[in-house]
């Protein structure tokens, strides 16, 4: 192997990478989590959501789909990136997600479930915290109830006529 003898242009470079200015953003991208790949799942409902973190530029893609195609509602793709701006690493990760069953807001709770899941199995020192105290990391567990013999729903029973 050929070594590199040119030490000089290593060091000028380190100490340009170590300056920095007061008008750096101070907004996006500033968490201090590790930026490696990671694997959620996440349940909502009947919604079943397979989530992968891979480091990038923070592109969605939920079965094929972009974000804004598969969540046309602002509310639930607010939802969906809650965990990642919470933790202030937006634009730092690609998301693929592969969800089925359910309704639309079973999936948007399944997959923010599997985004807070995955980000806490990258750097659980450093985020795990501040996702539990958000309530991203607790499973959502109401579920419908079944409905019951000799009534018309859960808990609707028939019409009651005394005479």
């Amino acid at each position: 192997m050929a070594e590199n003898t040119n030490n000089s242009a290593v060091q000028e470079t380190e100490e340009e990478l170590t300056s920095y200015t007061t008008e750096t953003n101070a907004g996006a991208g500033t968490g201090t989590s590790a930026i490696e790949p990671g694997y959620g799942t996440g349940r909502r409902k009947e919604a079943v959501a397979r989530v992968r973190l891979i480091p990038g530029s923070g592109k969605w893609t939920i079965n094929g789909r972009t974000l804004e195609e598969y969540f046309p509602s602002k509310l639930l793709q607010r939802e969906v990136n809650s965990p990642i701006v919470l933790l202030k690493l937006e634009g730092k990760f690609d998301v693929v997600v592969l969800v089925d069953g359910g309704g639309t807001t079973g999936q948007a709770g399944a997959i923010r479930l599997g985004v807070a899941r995955a980000l806490n199995a990258i750097d659980r020192d450093a985020n795990r915290a501040e996702l539990k105290k958000a309530g991203f990391l607790t499973r959502d567990a109401r579920v419908v109830e079944r409905k019951k013999a000799g009534l018309h729903k859960a808990r609707r029973a028939p019409q009651f006529s005394k005479r």
